[in-house]
């Protein structure tokens, strides 16, 4: 799954690729810059992959979409399946924050499964482009990729299999039961996606939480799981089309550099601030450059500035616009 290294004319420093992986730890090399554009190019690999199937996402297509030269790529993967696995890890974290807490909660297995299904199936229709990723092309992917998806349906297994602590008694449902129900419920949304079906899968609460009690509580509980209240899905019912938050630096006419990063983060920090409260936290203490630096920014959209208008010769006020915040959140750099 690798496609040849071609560098750019981007320098990346040994510092800022030894803490590409370091989360939002800060320094002077620029490593939470380098974390940046990892964020942006498995974004840029997830959109790619799901519009255009495994088959057309090259490492040059993710990069022209993600904004990131070839080179900052390959400092951050080995090759492509890397760049897949780190997107999977990505998906499961995020989903395993969100379903987690539902599921450990006190309550019967049934209740926990149910709001855990819910929760999951609202995840995929929000991320849809993510959910494709993880169940259809993950499907077409090499052997790395293949056992993270069967480490995963493992886990899903087992807490369906956790069932048999409430199955009736002299119900003993037979060993393969959880992994068969698994693999039905993966197959049912993996054909609504391959047909593009564009009912929500919040949809399918009820009949799949039937199929998942049937073997342990028998058919009465499976009849009860159909009739039950329509799923409090946010995405359920009125039509409404869910839309994914859009990408912040998508055709950003600027490259975000380490000291750009921490303008922003500057400004974020005390709005309203002048050009040298900003230069002063940012630390560049050259107003001139802090100047040329906060007008480019203000061309582009990032910041805006409260004080335009008002008598000549008073203080700049700067303030982040929305696109501005959106990507000091992603950038998540401290401002001092």
């Amino acid at each position: 799954m690798s496609d040849n290294r071609r560098g750019s004319s981007e320098v990346a420093t040994p510092n800022m690729m030894a803490r590409a992986y370091n989360g939002p730890g800060v320094d002077r090399e620029g490593g939470s810059v380098l974390g940046m554009q990892r964020r942006r190019l498995l974004l840029g690999f997830t959109e790619v992959l799901s519009e255009d199937g495994l088959e057309n996402t090259s490492v040059g297509r993710v990069c022209k979409r993600a904004g990131v030269s070839r080179r900052t790529f390959y400092d951050l993967f080995d090759d492509r399946e890397a760049c897949f696995l780190a997107v999977l890890d990505s998906a499961v974290e995020r989903l395993s924050q969100r379903v987690l807490p539902v599921y450990e909660r006190e309550g019967r297995w049934r209740e926990r499964i149910r709001s855990a299904l819910a929760v999951l199936l609202d995840f995929f229709d929000e991320e849809s482009a993510l959910a494709r990723v993880c169940v259809v092309e993950a499907f077409k992917a090499g052997p790395a990729v293949m056992e993270h998806r069967r480490r995963l349906l493992e886990t899903l297994t087992a807490a369906v299999d956790a069932g048999r602590g409430e199955a009736k008694a002299g119900v003993d449902p037979p060993p393969l039961t959880a992994q068969s129900t698994v693999g039905g419920i993966v197959s049912v949304i993996y054909a609504r996606m391959l047909e593009g079906d564009t009912r929500p899968l919040s949809e399918l609460l009820n009949p799949v939480m039937s199929m998942i009690v049937h073997p342990y509580l028998g058919p009465a509980a499976a009849r009860r799981e159909l009739k039950n209240s329509a799923p409090t899905s946010k995405n359920a019912g009125g039509g409404r089309t869910v839309t994914q938050a859009p990408d912040p630096f998508r055709d950003l006419p600027i490259r975000i550099t380490f000291r750009t990063a921490r303008v922003l983060a500057a400004i974020d920090a005390r709005p309203g601030a002048s050009n040298r409260q900003v230069g002063d936290t940012a630390g560049i203490p050259d107003q001139g450059q802090i100047s040329k630096l906060l007008g480019r920014l203000l061309d582009y959209g990032l910041v805006e500035n409260d004080s335009q208008g008002h008598a000549k010769g008073e203080p700049n006020a700067w303030r982040l616009t929305g696109r501005g915040q959106a990507i000091q959140h992603a950038i998540e750099m401290p401002a001092a």
